[in-house]
């Protein structure tokens, strides 16, 4: 990661500003798992503490499911989060975690997919980036954005650019000065000095609307 920053100090003097006022990189870690991307569908269009609860919620659903009722769960252990937990859930229990009937389709998608081996998450550590997120669009509201996530926190690729996403995009309007929301060939070709390091980078603008002088 050192490497990484140094680059991309060198590289721009905006990005070098908010380094210098953001600090050290602390980039997530998530495992490149089946529920890692069930909860990329839990948070998808919502504020980070009402998904907290309703993935913590379905964990606690899956536990039930899994016959560990009488264990207690452990903080972070996503191992109760399978394709067979889920789909033995029904319409009730899923509203009650808090899905909505169209998040509800999606997570029974995933499940079906993985379980039938047309979604492969071993396999996914040896795509390209191309293939990986051709591979997880396969399931029903798994769109590119919520595959360039899995990418940059789950498989920890270095240069992956998200140009549909509104933080980074609102990050480079205030940074860089621009009157509107950048379109994303405006977005590729601020990014072009920071390759091969643009999850760093995106990691930094993203951190930027939070820190503040």
């Amino acid at each position: 990661m050192k490497k990484a920053v140094e680059h991309l100090k060198a590289s721009d003097p905006v990005l070098r500003e908010i380094i210098e006022r953001v600090g050290p990189p602390q980039l997530p870690r998530r495992e490149a798992t089946f529920g890692s991307v069930a909860r990329s569908i839990a948070f998808q269009q919502l504020n980070g503490k009402a998904a907290t609860t309703i993935f913590e919620r379905l964990l606690k659903e899956c536990h039930k499911c899994n016959g560990s009722q009488g264990r207690p769960m452990t903080p972070g252990d996503w191992s109760p989060l399978t394709p067979d937990a889920i789909l033995s859930l029904t319409d009730e229990q899923m509203r009650a975690v808090g899905f909505s009937r169209a998040k509800a389709s999606y997570l029974r998608d995933l499940a079906e997919k993985t379980r039938s081996g047309l979604l492969n998450f071993a396999e996914l550590p040896n795509m390209s980036d191309d293939d990986v997120i051709e591979h997880l669009t396969q399931v029903k509201g798994i769109g590119v954005w919520s595959a360039q996530m899995f990418l940059m926190f789950a498989l920890r690729r270095p240069d992956v650019m998200p140009t549909l996403d509104f933080g980074i995009n609102n990050a480079i309007r205030q940074a860089y000065r621009k009157r509107k929301m950048p379109k994303a060939k405006q977005v590729l070709k601020i990014s072009e000095p920071w390759k091969p390091y643009r999850t760093a980078a995106c990691w930094y603008l993203w951190r930027s609307l939070d820190v503040k002088t």
